[in-house]
């Protein structure tokens, strides 16, 4: 396993020399920089895991220097050096961020001992940090709203697979959360403190796209007055999630493919590879094996992306999730607009658990939206979701429909209708009425029961049987 990467900056050359002979000797990986402004420019090229910072220099001087470095990078373990030992500057030194102080001269045992103990410490901090928020996402997920078991299983496979560093590829169609799931992934991942960075591949022109994705050196061409950091420089030490993969064009898909295996890339312009740290989180809602078939998607960047497959599914697939993310927007644009809507009445309701979502989750949410300006009262009604455009009675326009918002199912075409037996059909169903009718009597278990027309006791057994909280629906109808 390659050793941390350590940041020497002193302006006396022989201890630049002595150190990097000392800590290479140890197999550590050495960049120098002779004043504080050069190493910024080193620590921006490339992050590093140490800093070895000289109190005086030229310029600017140690104390400084730091409180810089910690800007850029607020985790990363600093040591102080100097040939002045006061408790003075030790307690400064430490006050401005760094982890330990040595003093010049200093033996090669004491040096590497100290390195050793800030990295282990800051190896400890991060592995803590990364498992509060393991715990936290694996069993909460607070900014995830789903009452389906599918669901479930996928935010539970996505809290397993985040702790490795493979290449996720999350496919769905449009407005399934693929981006939601991919921070989930991200935020559970060792790499939580680092960056998030996203990107859609898409609605970038190919000619400006590849100088998002991989930034240029200064001159690279006509106006390139000054060098630019790339999305992938950017998301050092963290994640970089590429948004509909599957438009990416062929020649930066070769470029990108040298990113996965070699680890490094080269900016526009540049004549010197950068080296590249980053966890890839791709996404699309195209079927990238038949883009392969095609032509259009290169086979060995299919494979390089294709290492863990995530699948989520349409909201047609989970309907138990319409009512709780139906209330979440509900509280949530209502709140913004700082008006008092409150809930569904039971009509409007069904028309949201009858359609078929093709624009999924961010259909529902648009729709809500639409809902919550539009109501001059404080629910909901059917009226407001079946708008397809018209003007309100009183105004007499002209103008052409927009897309229907809400249908019955017998005017929605779907995409594809499921084979099933019986019996799974006749659970789907099951489920689905126990979901409306908590959603009804907001969680509360007395009233479902006697609304269903049975006892507590065997509500509760459906409810065990289907994995349904009763407590999301107090939350969501809150």
């Amino acid at each position: 396993m390659a050793r941390e990467r350590i940041l020497v900056v002193d302006d006396e050359p022989n201890i630049r020399t002595l150190l990097q002979a000392q800590l290479e000797a140890d197999e550590y990986h050495v960049t120098l920089a002779a004043s504080g402004e050069e190493a910024l420019s080193r620590a921006a090229a490339q992050v590093p895991d140490l800093a070895i910072v000289d109190l005086t220099m030229p310029g600017m001087d140690g104390m400084m220097l730091i409180e810089r470095l910690v800007d850029m990078y607020p985790t990363l373990p600093i040591l102080m050096l100097t040939a002045h030992g006061s408790i003075e500057n030790a307690v400064r030194a430490i006050k401005k961020g760094a982890a330990d102080f040595l003093v010049k001269p200093f033996e090669t045992t004491d040096l590497l001992t100290r390195i050793e103990k800030a990295s282990e410490v800051q190896r400890l901090k991060s592995e803590v940090t990364r498992w509060r928020t393991f715990v936290q996402e694996r069993y909460q997920f607070d900014h995830i709203i789903t009452g389906s078991e599918r669901m479930r299983q996928i935010l539970q496979q996505v809290a397993q697979i985040a702790v490795s560093e493979a290449t996720v590829c999350l496919y769905g169609e449009s407005g399934t959360g693929k981006e939601l799931i991919a921070k989930a992934l991200h935020l559970a991942s060792r790499r939580s403190k680092g960056p998030f960075i996203a990107i859609n591949c898409g609605a970038i022109p190919e000619g400006l796209l590849e100088n998002e994705l991989f930034g240029h050196v200064k001159g690279a061409y006509t106006g390139a007055e000054t060098a630019k950091r790339g999305l992938l420089q950017q998301a050092e030490g963290g994640t970089l999630f590429l948004d509909e993969v599957s438009e990416l064009p062929l020649a930066l898909q070769v470029k990108f493919l040298r990113v996965l295996q070699e680890r490094e890339f080269y900016a526009v312009g540049a004549e010197q590879p950068t080296k590249s740290d980053i966890r890839l989180v791709a996404a699309t809602n195209q079927d990238l094996s038949k883009a392969v078939a095609s032509g259009k998607f290169r086979e060995d960047l299919y494979y390089r992306l294709h290492v863990i497959p995530v699948f989520l599914p349409p909201l047609r697939e989970r309907r138990e999730d319409i009512p709780l993310l139906a209330h979440h927007f509900l509280r949530r644009y209502s709140q913004m607009l700082e008006k008092e809507t409150h809930g569904f009445i039971p009509a409007a309701m069904q028309q949201l658990l009858d359609y078929g979502w093709p624009g999924n989750v961010r259909e529902l949410a648009n729709v809500v939206e639409r809902a919550v300006v539009l109501t001059p009262n404080a629910m909901i009604t059917p009226e407001l979701l079946l708008l397809e455009g018209k003007p309100p009675p009183s105004v007499h326009l002209v103008t052409p429909p927009l897309p229907p918002a809400i249908r019955t199912t017998e005017e929605v075409a779907l995409p594809h209708v499921e084979q099933k037996t019986i019996a799974q059909a006749r659970e789907e169903l099951e489920r689905a009425y126990l979901v409306q009718v908590l959603t009804a009597t907001k969680g509360t278990i007395a009233r479902a029961a006697k609304l269903a027309g049975i006892k507590r006791s065997s509500f509760y057994s459906l409810l065990h049987r289907y994995a349904i909280d009763p407590t999301l629906f107090k939350v969501s109808c809150n």
